[in-house]
């Protein structure tokens, strides 16, 4: 067969050898021409049996050989006696085996698929078939055929076999109304449609540029893309900029749509300093009811303070330790308040104050729960305190729906009807916290539970929407410790001593005598990327006692000279290259190998890992995987078409080929992915960049991820220039004016 002339195939499916039911993607068999054909492609509805008719191009497999890789398909009806017979033998319809179907072809010969639709009853005169079993199969056959029709119908708008799948699963047969009428409803309704997409259909359906409907989901949409740039409101008149940007029309009358959504009750207005200020309903919401819980949270308790602090006394001398002022207040504030906030920098003794709360109140009785947002934060709150930490995401029994491979169907098993049980919850690395989780947790956390909060406040926000460790603080309406005095043995770290003068505005002096804070020179993307290949594989694996793989590259820049992008292309050539015994995997530009550091880059809640013994057993399982997860690829294994990954807390998780973009390399990271997490040695490129990303607070960040070593490479005005740049985008949020507005009441 001539491979590359062939466009179009068609036949029976002899054989279903591979289906992913959440997205579709199907191997299977046919014969054409003669010749037995093994196809690919994503599919709906598809099984043995059926007779198919598809475009598309032959594909070479590495180790399947040559396959049709399929672009657009539709399913034809038998037409004879003998193809009905056979596709109702397949089992594509339930109920009905082989030798039912020879009764009911024997009876009803070529007249077979118009007698199922449209006169069902009449199978009930074959023997075995009742009424109620007749009309079931006649809807089977109906259910198929409208499905397949929607999918041709879809297909001609640009919409994908899976997302065209999900919209028919909604609508049913009301999608030619929802497309021809208000196709902006996509976006409101399926997940993983957005403006962008309902947009572009909207176009070729002939929809008016300055439909109404367009206009409302162009602000809803500009809303949306705000909340994912971390804000929960934006001002009224910079939201009509960006939807006049967005729309390219002139928008009449801005404050009516503006309106009209409020009275649909999909964003709510307020003022705030002046100006009106507009929220997608829903993050609205969660500010008003993180406010209204955190206030019900604050409950004072009593305790004899003699007695109080002779027992904070003898916790020191069981711990070997002393507290200063501020920590003990720290500690007795958490024994005396419902809810308590505790911040600082690196080296001002939140651990030892940490490790002396949980001591006082094990010597209570009480049960106590640990919890950080990211895996790496809450292993580290396990090492530091040596109590089991858990991600708050398992805190709080996340889990999915069944057979559903969307995150719509994503909750958490404890909520205010489920609430947690447990007499005191301490949370880590709270700047990383969003409003959205911040929610989710309050929810399962009963009134009489006592809540301490705990995070430096100076580092960079959330990659999620709100502010809320600030705003906490800044209402100045609940009890906040905030931890300054750097300790002793913390003050011989140039790491500490440096990170505190970057935060203040001190000038830091570079220069190369020091043992844990090094800056070398270079002034080239290739110098510095040069100078960092020898760090990394040379220098400071033996210098910090530590693998190459826990050293860390923290840059502020995705797509620079010296951004993630390029980084990760250079150090996976330079530190695993390829070779013979290792596989490898192209996802669009990246390459996959055996023995690359990786990351997860979402949150996937239904993705299964297990950890597992030194015989490879499994010992443990369970569900979830989330955005700044690092681990090692494991194994690819092309002929099952799936990638193991093990992460650094020994889950082991197999990605199936096509999940594979939820992943990416992580030779290199952004500072923002780094949060929450601590590397043994860090190192950080000085390069030029905009300034909005070269500011104070990310250097800060990126310093204080090291633990023994952070080494910067390039050129030292950057660094002065990145330390004196106060500048930072600034986020949108009012969580401590919901905080004061309830706390007024």
């Amino acid at each position: 067969m001539d491979y590359e002339a062939v466009k179009y195939v068609e036949g029976f499916i002899e054989n279903i050898i591979f289906r992913n039911e959440d997205n579709g993607y199907t191997v299977f068999n046919i014969i054409f021409d003669g010749e037995d054909i093994t196809c690919v492609g994503s599919l709906s509805y598809v099984s043995a049996g059926e007779y198919i008719a598809a475009k598309g191009v032959f594909v070479k497999h590495p180790v399947y050989y040559m396959q049709f890789s399929i672009q657009s398909y539709e399913f034809k009806a038998p037409e004879d006696a003998e193809s009905v017979k056979r596709y109702l033998s397949s089992g594509s319809i339930k109920g009905i085996g082989e030798k039912l179907a020879d009764s009911i072809v024997t009876r009803f010969g070529d007249d077979t698929f118009r007698i199922m639709e449209e006169e069902p009853e009449r199978l009930a005169e074959i023997k075995g078939i009742s009424l109620k079993k007749a009309v079931d199969i006649s809807n089977q056959l109906i259910e198929k055929r409208d499905m397949r029709r929607a999918m041709i119908y879809m297909q001609d708008y640009g919409i994908s076999m899976k997302l065209a799948n999900k919209i028919f699963m909604h609508y049913g047969q009301d999608i030619y109304t929802v497309i021809k009428e208000n196709p902006y409803k996509l976006a409101d309704d399926i997940d993983g449609v957005g403006f962008k997409i309902a947009d572009d259909i909207a176009r070729k359906v002939g929809i008016k540029s300055d439909s109404e409907f367009r206009i409302k989901s162009g602000i809803y949409y500009c809303l949306c893309q705000a909340v994912s740039m971390g804000h929960v409101y934006i001002p009224l008149e910079e939201l009509e900029n960006q939807v006049k940007s967005l729309l390219l029309i002139d928008i009449q009358d801005f404050d009516k749509y503006i309106m009209d959504l409020s009275i649909d009750k999909k964003i709510v207005v307020r003022e705030i300093e002046g100006r009106q200020c507009v929220y997608a309903a829903m993050y609205y919401y969660m500010e008003a009811n993180v406010a209204r819980m955190l206030a019900d949270l604050d409950i004072k308790y009593s305790c004899d303070e003699i007695e109080m602090n002779r027992r904070i006394s003898a916790i020191e001398n069981e711990l070997d330790i002393r507290l200063d002022d501020i920590q003990r207040e720290a500690v007795s504030g958490a024994v005396l308040n419902g809810l308590m906030v505790i911040t600082g920098g690196p080296g001002t003794g939140k651990t030892t104050t940490i490790n002396t709360i949980i001591r006082f109140f094990q010597m209570e009785g009480l049960d106590i729960r640990l919890a950080a947002p990211t895996g790496r934060a809450a292993k580290r709150m396990s090492e530091t305190t040596g109590f089991e930490a858990q991600t708050i995401h398992r805190l709080l029994e996340i889990c999915g729906g069944p057979g559903d491979s969307s995150n719509a169907a994503i909750h958490f098993d404890r909520n205010e009807e489920n609430p947690l049980e447990t007499d005191v919850i301490i949370v880590d690395e709270m700047s990383m916290v969003d409003i959205a989780i911040m929610n989710s947790l309050l929810k399962a956390v009963p009134v009489g539970t006592r809540l301490i909060l705990v995070g430096d406040v100076d580092q960079l926000p959330s990659v999620g929407a709100g502010n809320v460790l600030k705003d906490i603080i800044n209402s100045e309406c609940f009890p906040v410790v905030k931890l300054e005095k750097i300790f002793r043995q913390a003050a011989e770290s140039e790491i500490i001593t440096n990170a505190h003068k970057i935060n203040k505005g001190e000038p830091v002096v570079l220069n190369k005598y020091s043992k844990d804070f090094l800056f070398v020179r270079r002034n080239t993307p290739e110098e510095i990327i040069g100078a960092m290949c020898t760090l990394i594989k040379q220098k400071l694996p033996d210098y910090v006692g530590a693998d190459v793989n826990e050293i860390q590259i923290i840059t502020p820049s995705r797509k620079s000279a010296v951004g993630v992008e390029r980084l990760n292309q250079v150090m996976q050539q330079f530190l695993n290259p390829p070779a013979s015994d290792k596989q490898e995997k192209k996802v669009g530009e990246t390459v996959f190998r055996e023995g690359d550091k990786v990351m997860q880059i979402k949150n996937n809640y239904q993705l299964a890992w297990e950890k597992r013994n030194r015989y490879g057993v499994a010992v443990e399982m369970g569900c979830g995987v989330f955005n700044g997860d690092s681990g090692v690829i494991w194994q690819i294994n092309s002929f099952s078409e799936y990638l193991t990954v093990k992460f650094d807390d020994g889950r082991m998780v197999n990605y199936d080929f096509t999940q594979l973009e939820e992943l990416e390399l992580a030779y290199a990271v952004t500072v923002h992915k780094s949060q929450g997490s601590e590397y043994p040695a860090v190192i950080i490129p000085m390069y030029p960049g905009p300034r909005l990303l070269m500011n104070r607070n990310l250097l800060y960040t990126a310093v204080t991820r090291a633990r023994v070593c952070v080494c910067m490479v390039g050129q030292e005005e950057v660094f002065h220039q990145m330390a004196a740049n106060e500048s930072e985008q600034r986020r949108y949020s009012s969580l401590y004016l919901r905080i004061r507005e309830v706390c007024g009441e």
